[in-house]
């Protein structure tokens, strides 16, 4: 078998919140027992609600995030048992990052050519006239005439501006680039041309990709494999060729069935109350609280994440069998609903 690119095994990230406030003291359970693998060339989809911890997995893939626990492995290396120059040569070289928001992620009294620049400077590559060529390549890689090469960010469209985000993350030539809703703060007009940048840019330099974002129909197009998270926890990881009629985890199922899709139109699936806080997470499984299948065992302690399938594995009590349509599953949700109505 062969060793992953990188390689996140039982990663936890508490936050701890010091005393008085909204919160009060305790702590923040941000990420609780991640493992994820992404093999070379392939592309790994996260999805979930918002703060159900899909970008700090991102960070702690990147680097940004030093778990609380768990290990971060770069080619079967620990990356954390690293000094720190090893750590930001092998990261820095080898990971590229595209954030959610353009605007807020360049320097807007840079230009565009420095910003490009900037991880050439940083990690010394080669000379100044060669990373001034690389600049122009980089430039024309992602679609950006050499005519703004001086331009400030201000004056950048949005997607221009993340065509600048991309041929930094580019920059140094790394086998993974981890996009954070790298189209979500973009005009509907250009999601389509950014999404298919990434995805011409995938295929030509065989990148592995890591894609976070909220719209499932966009994952499931670009991803060979999609994890769904929810409060914290992987809950499910698939392939995303099977997607969304074999997912087992009711939370992935209700997920997409509220992502309006030509190929599978139905009625969103109806969830009971809200997400709970992390600093106060339920006990046994996280979802129970708003799963119609929950039951007595759920509440008891955090069922096992079991391999149903190849490369399918489902943290949860009661699995969707994989011939349950969505249909079936909005009629017994619903009915759930009802009952539980009547019974108040």
């Amino acid at each position: 078998m062969n060793t992953p690119l990188l390689e996140g095994k039982d990663l936890h990230v508490v936050h701890r919140i010091r005393g008085g406030g909204l919160f009060g003291s305790g702590h923040v359970y941000a990420l609780t027992g991640a493992d994820v693998a992404i093999e070379a060339g392939s592309t790994v989809g996260i999805v979930g609600e918002s703060g159900c911890g899909k970008s700090t997995l991102a960070r702690v893939l990147v680097g940004l995030q030093r778990p609380t626990e768990g290990s971060l492995l770069w080619e079967g290396h620990d990356v954390w048992a690293m000094s720190a120059r090893e750590r930001r040569t092998v990261l820095g070289r080898g990971v590229g990052m595209i954030f959610q928001d353009p605007s807020g992620s360049l320097n807007r009294r840079m230009p565009v050519s420095e910003i490009i620049r900037d991880p050439l400077d940083v990690h010394r590559w080669k000379s100044p006239r060669e990373r001034a060529v690389r600049v122009r390549e980089l430039m024309d890689l992602v679609g950006l005439p050499v005519s703004l090469a001086d331009a400030l960010p201000t004056s950048l469209s949005g997607g221009q501006r993340q065509r600048v985000s991309i041929a930094r993350a580019l920059a140094l030539d790394p086998a993974l680039v981890v996009a954070d809703e790298p189209t979500s703060a973009l005009d509907v007009s250009v999601r389509a041309q950014i999404l298919n940048l990434l995805l011409d840019l995938k295929s030509q330099l065989n990148l592995a990709m890591v894609f976070v974002s909220h719209d499932i129909q966009t994952v499931r197009r670009v991803s060979d494999r999609v994890i769904s998270m929810y409060l914290g926890r992987i809950v499910e990881q698939a392939p995303a060729a099977g997607l969304p009629d074999d997912g087992r985890h009711p939370y992935t199922r209700a997920l997409f069935s509220a992502a309006p899709s030509l190929l599978h139109p139905t009625d969103p699936i109806p969830l009971g109350g809200s997400v709970p806080s992390a600093s106060a997470p339920p006990s046994g499984c996280p979802f129970r609280t708003r799963c119609w299948r929950a039951d007595d065992v759920c509440a008891t302690e955090m069922p096992a994440y079991d391999e149903v399938a190849v490369d399918h594995s489902v943290r949860c009590y009661h699995p969707i069998e994989s011939t349950t349509t969505t249909t079936e599953l909005l009629r017994e949700a619903t009915a759930d609903r009802a009952t539980a109505a009547q019974g108040a």
